[in-house]
């Protein structure tokens, strides 16, 4: 009887001149730790952390072969033998650990967000300010060559390989397609020109560094954009990469260009290892047996084994939930699946950090590429300590402090933990949070906290329990609008929408268009609380309503969008002037304004919101409510807005009633989460001052 508990994830790969020990491959991201000779210990660390957490090959952020492939000015580089040297730290540091790296050789074409940048024409990013220089014949050559030199270097760093970044719109994949190589010479027109260039570079790469080199290639199997590469292209390109000497064919899903998500938390898990697969069994039926990889969305063990026990790849490719948890393999491997901390897909601390040029961390883990500098140490001195609210915060803080050696009491007035993550997990696409909450409850399990539920403790109760600090993570209430006429019943808060299932009506005004008024919106306008599913667990359902086709039937693999109809007609109104949604994540908002732009989600700004209820034209024949606005700072072009409930979602305001009187008695106390700061919801700023909060105390 087989005892694995995955497994054909857990299952060692043979690459002929070396074997990985496991499936699983943590995929490259840009962490920051890549740009300055200052992070190197920093990067060594943080690899190191995911090799002794058991990760057969780890592949690092991508580094430029030379300046013109930056992805920004000083971005790293790797095209010298001093940088080499650099290197070593990181390398000594994975194989000290038990682990195999590769290093991503990234060269961004046009995407370049700096003035350097080149590409095959001289056509400019939609997602970059800078023009590229159509490169001559001999440039491209020089390309070719900083390619090489980066690999050899690699391998002189004492890298067990190098990922060639092949795919995602970059460098390499812009002279594939016509619709960035508008070339009429060697290296364009035809497709066997076009595809010259990757085929050169894997060819000279392997020439380079020998048979005993891992040579990953990432490569685009469904581009997401119009014009983009046809599927006969795709496998004419995985044929002539693997005869150039390729080891492993590395998934690519997506340019960054295109209008379609791919790694965010509405998309379905596992939502493209079809694609992969249609690869796999195209190379099979032809004889060729190079192992191929797939990725995105892939966060739980049970996902990537099901991936693997279907045939859609040979291994699995897992970025962000190494972010989330370093030790994810081995606790796979360990049967402790219910200790991984998942990976919530929310881009927040790690993509809106790169593209804010801040150093990659992550929302439920704020260690990742802090490790050596937020460390978790036993207390030399254990503390009796209560910590009040069990929201993300609040359970940061009691498992971190518990883990650390001091006696833990959370309290909480609900009857259960997660605060503002309950209502969160209900949001169409948002629906990961649970398992952050499935986390930090087996968390205060394992650690120790004393959990105190349906507790609404006092200033009394907590001075009388003689705990040497008190950390108070009691969250946030709803703000008033103070509206005359809130008071009738169909006027809701989003607390009665989200948590308390309160029934509202077909056509809703949702006052407030911040994170909470835009969730509100979408779980409305998709209709969960009516019984519609959710299209983040349907992936045909998704897949229709984002435009994704198969790209042997489309080319790019993209066609128009066929969103389910709305459930609701929702007004989402905004005091500010301007576009509703600005102050949403920089890689993620552009989506839930898509998403509600595919429901019909109609937006006001510069509102007033003057009353609501019977004044005159407020109420139809229907007996719906009137909500009576008017616009800008002259209160002008009154109107009123008929409609079955009103929701609010107007901003919240810290809960702290508690500190000044504990203040009063003598006691120490320490605010963290919306307690400290209500502002926009932020999750990973409670989760970070928790934990940095509990490692200090």
């Amino acid at each position: 009887m087989n005892t694995v508990p995955y497994p054909h994830l857990l299952e060692p790969l043979d690459l002929g001149f070396t074997t990985l020990k496991n499936r699983v491959l943590m995929g490259s991201m840009h962490t920051g730790l890549e740009d300055g000779r200052k992070h190197f210990a920093q990067m060594a660390a943080f690899y190191a952390e995911r090799a002794r957490g058991g990760v057969g090959l780890i592949v690092t952020g991508g580094f430029a072969p030379n300046i013109e492939g930056w992805a920004k000015p000083f971005a790293g580089t790797l095209a010298t033998s001093g940088a080499a040297r650099r290197h070593r730290q990181v390398t000594a540091a994975v194989h000290a650990a038990g682990g195999k790296i590769a290093l991503q050789v990234l060269h961004t074409g046009r995407y370049g967000y700096q003035p350097l940048c080149v590409a095959p024409s001289r056509i400019k990013s939609p997602i970059s300010p800078f023009t590229p220089r159509a490169l001559s014949a001999r440039g491209i050559e020089r390309q070719i060559r900083a390619f090489v030199r980066c690999a050899r270097l690699a391998r002189e760093a004492g890298y067990d390989g190098v990922e060639v970044m092949g795919s995602e719109g970059y460098f390499i994949n812009q002279f594939l397609v016509t619709h960035t190589n508008q070339r009429n010479d060697d290296w364009g027109g035809s497709y066997a020109k076009r595809m010259r260039l990757p085929v050169e570079i894997v060819r000279r790469v392997r020439e380079a560094v020998g048979p005993d080199f891992i040579v990953v290639y990432r490569l685009s199997l469904i581009d997401l954009i119009p014009d983009g590469s046809s599927w006969p292209e795709v496998l004419e390109l995985a044929r002539a990469v693997v005869a150039a000497g390729a080891t492993l064919l590395n998934t690519g899903i997506g340019w960054h260009e295109a209008r379609i998500p791919t790694i965010a938390t509405s998309v379905p898990r596992a939502a493209f290892t079809w694609v992969t697969r249609k690869l796999r069994d195209a190379l099979r039926a032809e004889g060729i047996n190079t192992p191929v990889i797939t990725s995105n969305r892939l966060n739980m063990p049970e996902v990537a084994e099901a991936v693997l026990a279907r045939g859609d790849a040979d291994m699995v490719s897992l970025a962000r939930p190494f972010l989330a948890d370093a030790e994810f393999v081995n606790k796979a491997a360990q049967g402790r699946r219910d200790e991984i901390n998942t990976c919530i897909a929310c881009n927040q601390a790690c993509l809106d950090h790169t593209f804010a040029n801040r150093l990659c961390s992550c929302l439920v883990n704020p260690r990742a590429c802090h490790e050596t500098e937020l460390t978790i140490s036993k207390s030399a001195v254990p503390k009796r300590i209560a910590v009040v609210g069990a929201g993300p915060a609040g359970l940061a803080a009691a498992t971190t402090l518990a883990e650390r050696g001091h006696e833990v009491h959370l309290f909480d007035a609900a009857a259960g933990i997660g605060g503002q993550f309950n209502m969160a997990r209900r949001v169409p696409g948002k629906e990961e949070f649970a398992e952050t909450l499935r986390y930090f409850a087996r968390r205060v399990e394992l650690t120790g906290v004393h959990l105190h539920l349906d507790a609404r403790v006092d200033a009394a109760a907590l001075q009388a329990g003689a705990f040497d600090e008190v950390v108070l993570a009691t969250g946030v209430s709803p703000r008033d609008p103070k509206i005359p006429g809130q008071e009738h019943p169909q006027v809701l808060s989003y607390i009665d929408v989200l948590l308390r299932r309160k029934p509202v009506g077909r056509k809703v005004a949702v006052v407030g268009a911040g994170g909470i008024g835009f969730d509100i919106a979408e779980y409305l306008a998709t209709g969960t609380d009516l019984g519609h599913a959710s299209p983040s667990t349907d992936l045909p359902a998704w897949l229709r309503e984002w435009g994704v086709a198969d790209p042997a039937t489309q080319r790019g693999g993209v066609v128009r969008a066929q969103p389910e109809p709305a459930a609701r007609e929702v007004l989402l109104l905004q005091r500010k002037p301007g576009r509703p949604g600005t102050t949403l994540g920089k890689t993620t908002g552009w989506i839930h304004r898509a998403a509600l732009k595919m429901k019909n989600v109609q937006t006001l700004s510069g509102v007033n919101y003057e009353r609501i209820g019977a004044v005159a034209g407020a109420a139809d024949e229907s007996g719906r409510l009137g909500l009576f606005v008017t616009f800008g700072e002259e209160r002008k072009d009154g109107q009123v807005l008929a409609v079955d409930s009103i929701v609010l979602c107007a901003g919240q305001e810290p809960l702290r009633e508690l500190r000044s009187p504990l203040q009063a008695a003598g006691v120490k106390v320490h605010l963290i989460g919306g307690a400290l700061e209500a502002g926009e919801l932020d999750a990973k700023r409670a989760i970070e001052q928790g934990t940095r909060l509990a490692a200090l105390l």
